[in-house]
């Protein structure tokens, strides 16, 4: 079944970027600032505000424009639309970017825009008073997640592996698929037995009380990006004045948020919701601390890519080498890159 599964997702992203393919245009034509696109089409989330969302607040990203088509749960779906052209671009958690890039998708990471610190991460949290203290302990306990095949999934299978459960052990861990907006009522209402909460979403349950952390991906990994920005290689290669200036836009736009005064920052996405106007709550932004982002202006590291495809290959989910790491991602338009390579 899980083969089938699998064949059935390749076959279904094959035939999309076949069609993807099949629709595009003429010769790209640069307009009078030299940008071969001035609109990029994305997807967002209820009650946050994206570094892209941000950069073009902040007229970082000049003539560009962002199109807003909708919100995504998850980042796996997020960058498959974006490796279809549903969308221009998408963003997601580097383990999910191997995945799809090893079904054939053509897709490269040109950023990274989230990740975990000391202030940011992914908390894994049951309520007070549980007998779950451990890893061994969620053996038949199910877990509730934002996606499967993402961050929260990967990072639970790495602790439940590093605390010594077998592998038939490890599937004796339920996985729940839980709306974002829904997950801290989900836990609180005992329909799972404990949760993956980060960001805003997290310090406000934790302000709530009533909580206790198992474990979060900091304690495992310190800090480290997370998740990276990606657009197709052919759109890359069409657009590259437009790639570079959101590239370097978003970058900047990190950077103002981490040397920024906090209540600088929150006071900028309180502005930003409001002027979109998606009826969507903003009281979350108010628990915003940090970027995550561990390299400055987003700069990949290869060891950010490099420790999901050892997990992936090791877990048996793509074989060892199948994606080249020189495949998956590129700094070259990241304005920061030269303080990296020049050290």
């Amino acid at each position: 079944m899980k083969m089938t599964r699998q064949a059935l997702f390749l076959a279904w992203i094959g035939a999309l970027l076949v069609l993807a393919g099949c629709s595009a245009g003429q010769a790209v034509e640069k307009n009078k600032d030299g940008y071969e696109k001035v609109e990029l089409k994305y997807q967002g989330y209820a009650g946050v505000v994206t570094y892209p969302e941000l950069a073009e607040d902040l007229g970082y990203l000049g003539p560009i424009k962002l199109n807003w088509v909708g919100n995504v749960n998850g980042g796996p779906q997020d960058i498959q639309t974006a490796a279809t052209g549903q969308t221009d671009f998408g963003g997601a958690f580097n383990g999910a970017i191997i995945k799809l890039k090893s079904s054939g998708a053509p897709i490269k990471a040109v950023l990274g825009y989230y990740g975990s610190d000391e202030e940011t991460f992914v908390g894994y949290y049951t309520l007070e008073g549980s007998s779950i203290k451990d890893a061994r302990d969620l053996i038949g306990k199910k877990i509730g997640v934002n996606t499967l095949g993402a961050h929260f999934e990967l990072v639970l299978k790495e602790y439940l592996k590093q605390n010594g459960l077998t592998d038939d052990e490890i599937k004796q861990v339920t996985l729940v698929v839980v709306p974002p907006g829904n997950a801290e009522q989900t836990l609180r209402q005992k329909q799972i037995d404990v949760v993956a909460l980060n960001g805003a979403a997290r310090d406000r349950a934790l302000d709530n009380g009533g909580l206790s952390k198992v474990f979060s991906d900091y304690d495992l990994f310190g800090t480290f990006t997370a998740g990276s920005i990606v657009f197709t290689e052919k759109f890359i290669k069409e657009n590259p004045n437009t790639v570079k200036k959101f590239v370097e836009g978003t970058a900047k736009a990190i950077e103002w948020s981490r040397i920024t005064p906090r209540e600088e920052v929150i006071a900028r996405f309180e502005s930003i919701i409001e002027k979109r106007d998606r009826k969507e709550d903003s009281e979350t932004v108010q628990y915003w601390k940090s970027p995550g982002v561990a390299a400055k202006g987003g700069y990949i590291k290869e060891s950010e890519f490099q420790v999901w495809a050892d997990w992936l290959a090791e877990n048996g989910e793509i074989k060892k080498d199948q994606v080249k790491l020189d495949d998956l991602y590129t700094n070259e338009f990241n304005p920061f890159t030269k303080e990296f390579e020049t050290k």
